[in-house]
């Protein structure tokens, strides 16, 4: 009896480095919660002789987790294939701005590193299934390759290979500005927005800058990225004429600063930026409302509706 609860709290205990290393995986909260269920329900179906054999429940859950992961990356583009626009990662609130009255959001079990800024996300969607696992198990989690080949099915040796194709890809991105850098980009994006100032934006934004929007089908965004400085400026402007009543918040976005447009409470749009140069290279624009779920402080759908 003793055994088996000091087995549950240690299991229990796993869940905040599961989701994290899910998270990082899939991109989403929604499905990286999926996951750790999967993987916990997985673990208390094992007869009870099968569980006390295993040495080491968290590496167990962690290597199931990761199974469960490859397993909807693989299924990951014919689904987003259908996705109405482009897919973005889901934005994460800072743990004062997630949702409180939901209790258990995975968000909360969340740390929030430079492993999870917009821009290191984007980068992974680039890899294959495998080469993602092997990279963040590996380079974030420094889980070593014997245990990745459990969950790949691989050599240790192939997984090794697996990741250094991963890591070239991270390599060829641009390196992230500085957080102050960032938050003075931000900040004056901010304040050019709010007054309308197209001539401050394109003087904000590199001239090769790209601007990509997700809404799922189920709220309002450009199916295609936007492409150019002027151009973006332009759309940022027309959006603003179009939603009196906006306020503009900057906050942080997934451990770096980004914005925040609520109305009436109701948060509607989370924006995570990428500064190079002082200059904003690449904006991404969430704005489907069931990415936005931890972001209804006051209980709310980020819709609006109550």
């Amino acid at each position: 009896m003793g055994t088996a609860g000091t087995r549950t709290d240690e299991t229990a205990g796993e869940r905040r480095q599961l989701i994290n290393v899910a998270y990082r995986l899939l991109g989403s909260l929604a499905e990286a919660e999926d996951a750790v269920q999967e993987a916990y329900a997985r673990w208390y179906a094992l007869p009870h002789g099968r569980r006390d054999e295993i040495v080491s429940p968290g590496a167990w859950l962690t290597t199931v987790t990761g199974r469960v992961c490859l397993d909807v990356l693989g299924s990951a583009r014919a689904r987003r294939e259908r996705y109405v626009g482009a897919w973005l990662p889901d934005p994460l609130p800072d743990h004062t701005e997630w949702d409180h009255g939901h209790g258990t959001d995975p968000a909360d079990q969340m740390v929030l590193d430079e492993s999870v800024t917009m821009a290191f996300l984007v980068v992974l969607e680039s890899m294959t299934p495998a080469e993602r696992v092997a990279f963040v198990l590996h380079d974030v989690f420094r889980y070593p390759f014997a245990e990745i080949a459990d969950v790949l099915g691989r050599t240790p040796a192939a997984c090794k290979q697996l990741a250094a194709s991963a890591r070239r890809r991270a390599r060829a991105a641009p390196a992230p500005a500085t957080t102050a850098g960032q938050a003075d980009a931000v900040r004056h994006v901010k304040a050019a927005w709010e007054t309308k100032d197209i001539a401050a934006l394109v003087d904000l934004l590199d001239p090769a800058a790209v601007m990509t929007a997700d809404g799922g089908g189920m709220a309002g965004a450009a199916l295609r990225p936007i492409e150019g400085g002027t151009r973006i400026a332009q759309y940022m402007v027309a959006i603003a004429d179009k939603a009196p009543g906006l306020e503009l918040l900057q906050r942080s976005v997934n451990g770096v600063p980004g914005l925040v447009a609520r109305r009436a409470g109701a948060v509607l749009t989370v924006a995570s930026f990428e500064v190079g140069d002082g200059r904003v290279t690449r904006i991404w624009v969430v704005r489907n409302p069931e990415k936005l779920r931890p972001w209804a402080r006051d209980g709310r759908d980020p819709s609006g509706e109550s």
